[in-house]
């Protein structure tokens, strides 16, 4: 496994020339140290991804492997498979996370035409020096066919759903500022330009003026965006939106167990429909949380043919509104929904099953 510096890959040796390496559980690990965070500007991100391609490309050129995995985000994570294909002749498994360049341009985070010229020939090398491919979500599987690759060399593959921790029996908790009577809707993620969390406060802005104090929104995480986000909270005296830094998985799974609802929210960008697998809908429904999902596509299907939340309309904070107050006044129907969704996690997404569908694609690259 070769990865950039997280502070999670279980090595604790210093680095020595900008790497360390070590076995963690088996798996032998090579860290760059190269940090990472999306409170970086576009920039810093830009260099970082960069110098973890070119680090990435000597390792893939040098060292022993029988296949070479490589997964998005970003898109350039998809060189260094590309060097050990045409150089080596290694087989090269693409796992696409997000549909690069298509996506920063639908949310204009990237205007430039020339880098986003260049951006789309390394998306269509990636995509056809890869022997098989992984999407995460239909609509990440339909624009991998789009750029001309055939439908025998890619599979779905989405996030899965982490039931030896979110379904096991956890000790839960609640932050100080939420009481036991209060609904509790959370979001568990990134606070950044995709998540469009504004819509969250837009909500709880409804609320407020509705008098429902006994709703509380809790964002749990970190990112670019959040500091402006507490700002506008403050200023409009939004209390019943609650900020809580990161946590581990572990400790998550205990606020999920004392939560009424899990918050998916995506920012309104048609390209996020279908072509988006979000890791925190599985946590959610492995929990048992019933979804509030604010975006139309392929999970507001699934919870509407499922019936284990509530899909909501983008850009609609009374429509987001509504849907809270419902729950809170009907908290009689959230367990039914809760185990609908846990149904469905167990059904269609227990990561095992996933892994083994994976694991089956990766050796059949090789095979």
């Amino acid at each position: 496994m070769v990865c950039g510096s997280t502070g999670h890959t279980g090595l604790e040796q210093a680095f020595e020339h900008g790497r360390r390496t070590g076995n963690v559980s088996g798996i032998d690990v090579i860290e760059f140290e190269l940090p990472y965070s999306n409170k970086m500007g576009f920039v810093s991100r830009a260099l970082v991804f960069l110098l973890f391609a070119w680090r990435s490309i000597m390792v893939a050129l040098r060292h022993d492997c029988d296949v070479v995995f490589a997964t998005t985000t970003p898109l350039t994570a998809g060189i260094p498979g590309i060097f050990a294909r045409w150089l080596r002749g290694k087989p090269f498994v693409f796992e696409v996370r997000d549909l690069w360049p298509e996506l920063p341009k639908a949310m204009g985070v990237i205007t430039n035409p020339v880098v986003l010229a260049m951006m789309s020939v390394l998306e269509w090398a990636s995509y056809h020096s890869a022997h098989r491919l992984i999407g995460l979500s239909p609509g990440i599987v339909e624009g991998i066919m789009k750029r001309g690759i055939s439908s025998d060399r890619v599979i779905a593959v989405p996030n899965g759903c982490d039931l030896d921790i979110f379904a096991e029996a956890v000790e839960p908790w609640r932050p100080e500022s939420v009481a036991a009577s209060d609904l509790m809707a959370i979001f568990t993620g990134t606070h950044g330009l995709a998540n469009g969390l504004d819509a969250v406060l837009d909500a709880a802005a409804v609320l407020k003026r509705r008098g429902r104090g006994d709703i509380k929104l809790v964002l749990v995480g970190d990112g670019m965006l959040k500091p402006g986000l507490q700002a506008r909270a403050a200023r409009e005296g939004l209390d019943n939106v609650v900020f809580h830094p990161p946590v581990s998985k572990r400790k998550l799974a205990g606020l999920m167990a004392s939560a009424d609802i899990g918050m998916q929210i995506l920012a309104n960008v048609p390209a996020f429909y279908y072509g988006t697998s979000p890791n925190k809908f599985f946590d959610y429904i492995a929990a048992g949380l019933p979804v509030l999902n604010n975006y139309p596509g392929w999970l507001a299907e699934l919870i509407q043919k499922s019936q284990c939340g509530y899909p909501v309309g983008p850009e609609d904070p009374e429509a987001f509104a509504n849907a809270l107050v419902h729950a809170a006044d009907h908290r009689d129907l959230l367990p039914a929904m809760g185990q609908r969704a846990r149904e469905l996690a167990r059904a269609e997404y227990d990561r095992d099953i996933l892994a083994a569908r994976f694991v089956a694609w990766v050796e059949g690259a090789v095979t």
